[in-house]
């Protein structure tokens, strides 16, 4: 996450972090009590793209947070997977501009699922 572990951003997310914080994993790069800055997401989004096999981006404007971590993940070799959108919508211009940059295209899991089977084959 963008903060310290100790530390909700968006504060409507709390019940979510704390889910997860019991269930799953939760990582900082931040210690306890880092507020969130600005600086600190596109590092959190770094954190993701490396530790992921594979970044799916459904939807993602042109200035999203998603693409910042899907051109990390391409960066890395990592699989990118983009679902194409309407090319006048602002909300599939990231998407679009994301298969056009070397994503796989996909649109539903079955073709998420091939493309992975295909890569670790």
């Amino acid at each position: 996450i963008g903060t310290g572990l100790d530390v909700t951003y968006p504060r409507e997310n709390a019940s979510l972090q704390r889910k997860m914080m019991a269930e799953q994993l939760v990582i900082s790069e931040y210690p306890l009590g880092s507020k969130p800055e600005r600086y600190h997401f596109p590092m959190r989004n770094r954190l993701i793209a490396n530790l992921s096999s594979a970044t799916l981006v459904i939807e993602a404007t042109e200035k999203s947070g998603s693409l910042i971590t899907a051109n990390l993940a391409l960066q890395e070799n990592r699989d990118v997977f983009a679902v194409p959108g309407n090319i006048t919508s602002h909300l599939s211009v990231g998407t679009n501009q994301l298969i056009k940059a070397g994503a796989a295209c996909v649109l539903n899991a079955t073709d998420v699922l091939e493309e992975m089977r295909t890569q670790w084959n």
